[in-house]
């Protein structure tokens, strides 16, 4: 297998011209590869590898614990060399097009505890026009678990504070109705009231969170904003947009709330 190999080599250098770095990754899949299926499947030629021979390679790297990340990555570098074995008539086929690419491992999603929740909150002040802002949004994101996109989308029109409901558009522009809490009204109404006036300046629209310029404030932003008040709280978790959302479903679950209503919640399809 070794002068095929250096073939390999000369193939990923010379005709597809990828990186020094690019090319050892690919080799050192590769060799491993070959090595099994000399050792084990007792292969001396690649137009002798079968389909089995692949997956048992596959199935030797799961017993080993190799993520799917990394199973993923190595099938990438063996399809490359069958490819090119094929490519210059070295095997009569491509046994490789039969393989499916490993399952993605589902990993649970990190979130905040309930009283990490409680010193993010709490830590939040209203002692300025951004402070509100920043409370308001916080608060909006956490209790009605929204993604990034629809909480810097939401637009005045899309509030019914007397009833504790908002309007959201998600994705694919289907609308749900989400109950909104006391507290997060109370923001809300503290924000509209203080808050938006300021920093609409002499703009006119609809959109709700606003920026320093009185534009639609965007998720980069909110998740810089995000970000400085959990290190600012102490927190040692690096939060982002959707740990707040992950949370939110996350701590209705532990208080007994139905699956199937706080999927409604979120407005996933599964």
């Amino acid at each position: 297998m070794k002068k095929f190999i250096q073939e390999y080599r000369y193939y990923l250098k010379g005709e597809l011209n990828l990186a020094e770095n690019t090319v050892e990754s690919y080799l050192r899949d590769v060799e491993q590869y070959t090595e099994f299926i000399q050792k084990y499947r007792y292969k001396k030629h690649p137009e002798d590898i079968e389909v089995n021979d692949i997956r048992a390679y596959l199935s030797s790297l799961k017993r080993q614990f190799v993520t799917s990340t990394s199973q993923a990555r190595k099938l990438t570098a063996i399809r490359s060399f069958h490819r090119f074995l094929f490519l210059e008539k070295y095997t009569t086929r491509n046994v490789s097009e039969a393989i499916n690419n490993p399952k993605k491992e589902m990993k649970l999603p990190v979130v905040l505890s309930i009283q990490e929740i409680k010193l993010l909150l709490n830590s939040l002040k209203t002692d300025s026009v951004a402070e509100i802002r920043n409370k308001a949004m916080i608060e909006v994101a956490y209790a009605c678990g929204l993604r990034v996109s629809e909480l810097v989308n939401l637009k005045t029109t899309d509030l019914h504070l007397k009833q504790g409901l908002i309007n959201v558009l998600g994705k694919v522009n289907k609308e749900r109705v989400v109950p909104i809490n006391q507290q997060a009204c109370n923001l809300l109404k503290l924000y509209l009231s203080e808050a938006r006036p300021v920093l609409i300046r002499h703009l006119r629209h609809d959109y709700l969170f606003l920026n320093s310029h009185g534009k639609c404030i965007s998720r980069a932003g909110f998740y810089q904003i995000l970000r400085k008040k959990g290190i600012e709280a102490g927190i040692k978790k690096k939060i982002t947009p959707h740990m707040l959302r992950h949370s939110f479903a996350s701590h209705l679950l532990e208080r007994g709330l139905d699956l199937r209503l706080i999927q409604e919640l979120l407005g996933h399809e599964d």
